[in-house]
């Protein structure tokens, strides 16, 4: 499996997310002062998921006071995402790679064993991309919880 590393060019995409706009990295980068966090994630509404989605919406706010933009990626459908949202207060897009193509453009999918099941899928992973779209941080197979304070201390001092 390939995996990004710092200082490479992030893959572009443009994905739907759960409100039906279409959101592309390239946009986002254009308007993010300081950088865009990409979080992909493996399920909507799981408890982990839950946990790092909530955390970037409680620090969501001063992640955007240091210039960073936050978009959360899974291979989830629409609905599950716009339920998602709703049921957690999400103001942040959560995009869905239908087919999991981003995810295995960034390395972000691979084999995992959960509850005794091995089988491919998302893995929770985070990247950190400049404005000039350049990959800044690449973290695979993130803990859910703490994650988000260690990357806003990396971040934001």
């Amino acid at each position: 499996m390939t995996r990004l590393e710092t200082g490479v060019r992030a893959p572009d995409f443009t994905l739907t997310g759960a409100d039906g706009a279409e959101v592309s990295l390239a946009g986002v980068c254009a308007r993010a002062t300081a950088g865009v966090v990409v979080y992909f994630y493996p399920k909507a509404g799981t408890p982990g998921c839950t946990t790092e989605a909530c955390d970037f919406r409680d620090n969501l706010a001063s992640l955007a006071a240091g210039g960073y933009e936050v978009l959360g990626i899974s291979a989830d459908p629409i609905a599950d995402l716009r339920a998602f949202a709703a049921a957690e207060h999400l103001t942040f897009p959560l995009l869905s790679d239908d087919g999991a193509r981003v995810a295995q453009e960034y390395g972000a999918w691979g084999e995992k064993t959960v509850g005794g099941s091995t089988f491919e899928g998302v893995l929770r992973s985070t990247f950190v991309i400049g404005p000039d779209g350049d990959v800044r941080s690449a973290e695979y197979n993130v803990e859910a919880t703490g994650h988000v304070a260690r990357l806003r201390e990396q971040l934001l001092g």
